[in-house]
């Protein structure tokens, strides 16, 4: 009998590794719920036992440097407690699949994109050498032709165990004529990435503004006088959620600190209130 009670307790005691590593943090849940300038048009809060596929899409394996082992496998998109949890791990059974890690991601790509306004996605990011997670915007039904023409808007990527974050802005203008500094296409911003934060953006006609917990970090404006390529945001965007390893950027992945997670409270999307 003691020994059955302390193998309860072993199994009882031991943690979940989906959970395990989650952090608390102060980090308000919610801050522009509060403004009354901003309505509330699109939401998940992940309380639903499995990804609502009326929302997302799961995201496809693809030969850019940072879709070289995303998967569907269900390890990889757990939900729990409502958080939403999108793995990097490293592929133990390669008889069919030889890649030697496996990542997950979502994407809401011909279910929901918006043209202006303000997103948040309230998150904690674990850390690891080779980890790159990021939340990301691309135009939904492209007008202006092949990438990157249509631009590429990055609220936020992480790299291994830095204590910072990365917004950047991509397009034609900055990555083939190299127009990368007038105006400068992106900025970095100190975080604590191991607690939650909510990383955001504010989208208008004339400007992106980013921001890290409701605070402004970096603004990207549209020009005139310049290239017209400089400012392809002028369509609706979808939005990509996706637990990256790897890459030309990130560097070689540390198997030893797998698996990696990120884990998303929630995603909100507002737009700019125009009456009383």
């Amino acid at each position: 009998m003691r020994v059955l009670s302390i193998l309860f307790l072993l199994i009882y005691l031991t943690p979940d590794p989906v959970t395990s590593q989650r952090i608390q943090s102060p980090v308000p849940t919610n801050p522009t719920g509060k403004d009354p300038s901003w309505e509330l048009i699109w939401e998940d809060n992940f309380t639903k036992k499995k990804l609502d596929k009326t929302k997302w899409n799961v995201i496809e394996r693809n030969s850019a440097d940072w879709g070289n082992y995303m998967s569907d496998k269900k390890e990889l998109i757990r939900i729990k407690d409502g958080m939403l949890y999108l793995r990097g791990i490293e592929n133990k059974n390669r008889k069919k699949d030889t890649v030697p890690y496996l990542t997950g991601g979502i994407n809401t790509k011909g279910k929901f994109s918006y043209q202006y306004g303000k997103i948040e996605i309230r998150a904690q990011l674990e850390q690891a050498q080779g980890a790159w997670p990021a939340m990301w915007m691309l135009a939904d039904k492209p007008k202006y032709g092949a990438y990157p023409r249509n631009g590429e808007i990055d609220l936020m990527e992480h790299l291994n165990f830095e204590d910072k974050i990365y917004q950047t802005v991509h397009s034609y203008y900055t990555l083939k004529l190299k127009q990368d500094t007038i105006p400068p296409h992106y900025a970095t911003a100190k975080a604590d990435t191991r607690e939650f934060n909510i990383y955001g953006m504010e989208w208008y006609p004339d400007k992106l503004v980013f921001t890290l917990n409701g605070e402004e970090t970096f603004t990207y404006p549209r020009l005139s006088n310049v290239d017209p390529t400089q400012w392809p945001f002028d369509q609706p965007f979808y939005i990509m959620i996706d637990m990256q390893l790897g890459g030309q950027w990130v560097g070689k992945v540390d198997s030893n600190d797998l698996p990696v997670q990120m884990i998303i409270d929630w995603v909100k999307v507002y737009k700019e209130r125009t009456g009383p």
